[in-house]
Formats: structure tokens, C-alpha cells, sequence
């Protein structure tokens, strides 16, 4: 297995691209190792199917360049923050080994979000004990705790810890977004109209990424929460932008 230096876990495909792909395409880019893990398989979906979303995911995937894309097919709608979903977290947390995982919004309008977000962070605590037992292909793996997991925003406006200028790689985040042609308005859909499929979602997604690049007087930013305080080593690690 291929260590990775940033993890995203969304439960749906597309979560990744619509909140945090401008920070996996800026990782890459510096030469990180960068991967992704769908909990489901968007199954539950009104547009699509479970095998459009997996070939979407895939070019989607492509665009971003990331190391790794995997699903653990947990039951869309009906996963639940249990032991036997924490297992399949820290089994793919220990085998990726991340420094740093990216996970869905801590509450949300979409209720899969916030319980994704919860199950993640949870399994991510208990990946660092010794004393949980996991296997791998039949051998033992070793305990691993990511050093910051952090939880993007999704559709609701949360207030974020910090922001990340992505302004750079937007127009690629775009078009990643834009590989699920099953779920938003990209000119060639069929299909019932849903709350993502309008024009208007992508424009809103556009929006949020304007409001949080204005927060430090960039063009577009992606946000993130974080479970615990962000320390620095010294103030050359702050970025000053003209606001």
C-alpha cells in the first residue's frame, strides 16, 4: 500500500470534488501523495446509478491526479457510527497510513454528512490504539492516528477555522465536479430534476468558494474545521493577504 500524505473520505461520490478538491490539487502539485475513499456508492441517488457514479468517480479522479480512489460500499442512507463501520475506517487508515484526513461537514443538510463526519474522526482515534486488532490481506496492521483530521463545508455556511486559497486550481475542481454528469447541470442531462442537478447548485458552489477567497482577499478558497487547535512554529508560516 502506498503511504499517503492527505486522505479525503466523502460518503458520496462528488462530496470531495464539490468541498476540498482545490486542497488535493494543491497538494499534488507540491508532490504529496494525495488519495480519496467513497464510504458508498451514492446508491440512493435519484439521478444515476451506482455504476454511473463509480465510471464518474473514476474520471473524476483522473482529473485530480490523486495516488488512490477506493469505496468501501457501506449502505448509502443506512451506514451507521458503529464498530463494524469504525473497523473499515481504520483498516483503510492504517493501511494508507495519512498525515492529514479531510472528511465530510460536521452537520449539514444532507444527514449522511454529519454522521460520515463523526464515524471518520471516530476511527480515526481509535486507528492510533494498539490494542484494536486489524488485518490486512491476512496480515496484522500496525496502529495509526492521522495528526489533524479535518472536516470541509458542505452545503451548509458554517463558519471555518481557516481557509486555503485555491484560486490557482479552480477551473480544474470545476471540471472535476463537472466528470458527475449524472447529478449537475452540465448541458447533456436526462433525468428528474433534483436540488443539485439546477444550474443554480453550481452556481452556489461558486459562491461559497467567492465568500471564503474574499475572507483573505483572494479570488475562490475552500474551508475547513479542524477537531483541535492548529499550532504554528513560527509566524513565517502565516500568509498575509491584502483584504
Amino acid at each position: 500500500m502506498i503511504k499517503l500524505d492527505l486522505l479525503a473520505f466523502g460518503v458520496h461520490p462528488d462530496d470531495v470534488e464539490l468541498s476540498c478538491a482545490g486542497v488535493l490539487l494543491l497538494e499534488k502539485k507540491k508532490g504529496k501523495k494525495t488519495g480519496i475513499i467513497d464510504l458508498t456508492q451514492g446508491e440512493l441517488g435519484t439521478r444515476g446509478t451506482a455504476q454511473s457514479r463509480l465510471q464518474e468517480a473514476s474520471g473524476a479522479a483522473m482529473i485530480l491526479g490523486v495516488d488512490i480512489r477506493d469505496n468501501l460500499n457501506m449502505a448509502d442512507g443506512f451506514f451507521q457510527n458503529n464498530e463494524a463501520h469504525q473497523r473499515k475506517i481504520i483498516t483503510a487508515l492504517r493501511a494508507y497510513q495519512p498525515e492529514i484526513v479531510l472528511c465530510n461537514a460536521i452537520e449539514d443538510r444532507h444527514p449522511d454528512h454529519g454522521r460520515s463526519s463523526r464515524l471518520v474522526s471516530d476511527a480515526a482515534f481509535l486507528s492510533g490504539l494498539m490494542k484494536i486488532d486489524t488485518e490486512l490481506n491476512g496480515k496484522p496492521q500496525t496502529a495509526w492516528r492521522p495528526k489533524y483530521v479535518l472536516s470541509y463545508i458542505q452545503d451548509r455556511m458554517l463558519k471555518p477555522d481557516f481557509v486555503v486559497d485555491i484560486s490557482d486550481v479552480f477551473e480544474q475542481k470545476i471540471e472535476a465536479i463537472k466528470a458527475y454528469k449524472t447529478q449537475f447541470h452540465t448541458g447533456e442531462m436526462e433525468g428528474p430534476s433534483t436540488y443539485i442537478s439546477t444550474p443554480d447548485f453550481l452556481d452556489s458552489v461558486v459562491y461559497r468558494h467567492k465568500w471564503f477567497g474574499k475572507m483573505i482577499g483572494v479570488k475562490y478558497a475552500e474551508g475547513f474545521i479542524s477537531e483541535k487547535m492548529i499550532g504554528l512554529s513560527s509566524f513565517d508560516a502565516l500568509i498575509q493577504h491584502n483584504t
